[in-house]
């Protein structure tokens, strides 16, 4: 089973040990998105607010899309990580600004992220 990795040069460096992409190819191809955080390309910047990491994170997501020749309409998986209850609200309106009518499976989680500066972080898995 050949995997690609995907990580595009416009998205900020990858961490320790990650890609922010890897698709699975057979009779179907799939591809899992590494939880992304609204880190500029520089990989050291990041907007403060919530919405800009957010819209930040989705054109991230759609950079590795296009990368897969995907869009986001293939997203069958979401699994995002929010700092606070707070960002539900906002996460539902930029998510649905990307999404469009596409609806895929989704969890949401509340947790401390890893840097107190991130306000979100989502994983995504598409399809086709």
């Amino acid at each position: 089973m050949p995997i690609k990795k995907h990580n595009p040069s416009d998205l900020f460096p990858q961490y320790q040990n990650y890609s922010h992409g890897i698709e699975i190819s057979g009779d179907s191809r799939i591809l899992i998105i590494s939880g992304l955080n609204g880190y500029e390309p520089d990989g050291d910047t990041m907007p403060e607010p919530f919405e800009d990491q957010a819209r930040l994170i989705w054109t991230y997501i759609g950079s590795i899309l296009t990368s897969a020749n995907l869009g986001f309409k293939d997203i069958v998986s979401l699994r995002t990580y929010l700092a606070h209850p707070d960002y539900d609200e906002p996460n539902i309106a930029v998510r649905k600004e990307f999404l469009g009518s596409n609806e895929p499976a989704s969890t949401v989680v509340c947790c401390q992220l890893l840097e107190t500066k991130w306000k979100l972080e989502i994983e995504a898995i598409a399809a086709a």
